[in-house]
């Protein structure tokens, strides 16, 4: 494309863009005012006023929050819009079942049917968040998960893999956080600990202090990092470089191999699916660089960010990816739209002869402080050598 070509696509992009942000605003605001407060209910005027001002309000406002929070580094104005989304969310979906309860109410007259079902949608939003919430920020709860890779040698067998990822440091001070979870990830006694990706949501200035608590991380055998697609977001190096400082082995395209009673594996790491495009020099995930001078008979464990890049491990013959990125679909349903762009949303998974994948809901939480139905996870994986 010529550079005249690109002043022309630009605006275009960006009108289309804004199309695209003004109908979802219009869809998450739009359907619950016209469900919950126009249609149905018959409310008496002042409750009609107050609930279309707040959709409208809220309505209005999104855009510019998101814009200012996320496109300006707002951290205040990030905090209101991302909470902003969440509930909108929540609310959509809710409204969207509760024209369930309306066909199972038929025998109940309108506008009480219609006013039931509005105060049972929001009540059920009201609880939701809440709960959403508190499981957001508390501390993730350990999963474990024996893992049978069938060329790992003897001196390797219950090797323990603590996985990490999704941390997101962000808007939200989770200093304190971010402290507990790596007590949490110590408490375990890892050999090996993995973070495959997407520390922060901002630059290492920003989150450095949210970051912190990861240098004191314990591993026997190594500890690991690769970048995600929010890296690519601010200063993807500058993440690459201050893990390296807090002492971990950043796999930015390579290996290293560790070694317990005679027995060996290869830790290799790949960059995130979206380096490439980003267009920073010298990014992109390439397991072909990571494998280099790797003995060939000796399994492998790979950290890829997102599970879409097993395809590639499956070709290659790893034995175990590891990998993030889907937070489980953080808030229900949203799981589904996930599964569109994803092979896997979460667990064990098997592709192709060799290659297991193990598909973490993540640590943290980006944007809406929200995690419903999609819990937080310290994954703790047991490699067992086979028989």
């Amino acid at each position: 494309m010529t550079q005249a070509e690109e002043r022309v696509a630009r605006p275009r992009n960006r009108r289309v863009f804004l199309v695209i942000v003004l109908a979802v605003v219009a869809l998450l605001f739009g359907v619950p005012w016209w469900l919950l407060v126009l249609a149905g209910p018959q409310w008496p005027v002042p409750v009609f006023v107050a609930g279309t001002v707040v959709l409208a309000g809220a309505a209005i406002s999104l855009p510019w929050l998101m814009i200012l929070g996320h496109g300006r580094g707002r951290d205040r104005a990030a905090r209101i819009g991302d909470t902003v989304l969440g509930v909108a969310w929540v609310l959509f979906t809710w409204t969207v079942l509760g024209t369930l309860a309306r066909l199972a109410l038929l025998w109940v007259a309108d506008p009480l049917r219609s006013r039931l079902v509005a105060g049972l949608v929001v009540a059920v939003v009201v609880a939701l968040v809440v709960w959403g919430n508190v499981e957001a920020m508390r501390v993730p709860r350990v999963r474990r998960v024996d893992v049978v890779i069938p060329r790992l040698g003897a001196g390797l067998d219950g090797v323990r893999v603590v996985l990490l990822a999704d941390t997101h440091y962000g808007p939200i001070d989770r200093t304190r956080w971010s402290r507990r979870t790596t007590a949490a990830v110590n408490a375990l006694e890892p050999d090996i600990v993995c973070h495959a990706g997407d520390i922060a949501d901002g630059t290492v200035d920003a989150r450095r202090t949210q970051a912190a608590p990861l240098g004191d991380v314990r591993a026997r055998l190594a500890r690991v990092y690769v970048t995600g697609n929010h890296e690519y977001f601010g200063e993807a190096q500058a993440w690459l470089d201050h893990m390296t400082s807090l002492g971990w082995e950043s796999l930015h395209n390579r290996h290293v191999v560790v070694s317990r009673g005679g027995a060996r594996l290869v830790l290799a790491g790949v960059d995130d699916a979206t380096a490439r495009a980003s267009g920073l020099p010298g990014h992109g995930a390439n397991l072909e660089s990571a494998l280099a001078g790797a003995a060939p008979e000796l399994p492998v464990l790979l950290l890829a960010h997102q599970p879409r890049q097993v395809r590639h491990a499956a070709a290659a013959g790893v034995d175990l990816q590891v990998s993030g990125h889907t937070h489980g679909g953080q808030i229900w349903p949203f799981h589904y739209l996930v599964r569109v762009d994803q092979p896997t949303v979460h667990g064990l998974s098997r592709h192709g002869e060799r290659t297991q994948l193990y598909t973490t809901r993540g640590a943290g939480f980006w944007g809406p402080p929200l995690r419903i139905f999609a819990p937080s996870e310290i994954t703790l994986l047991v490699l067992r050598a086979a028989g």
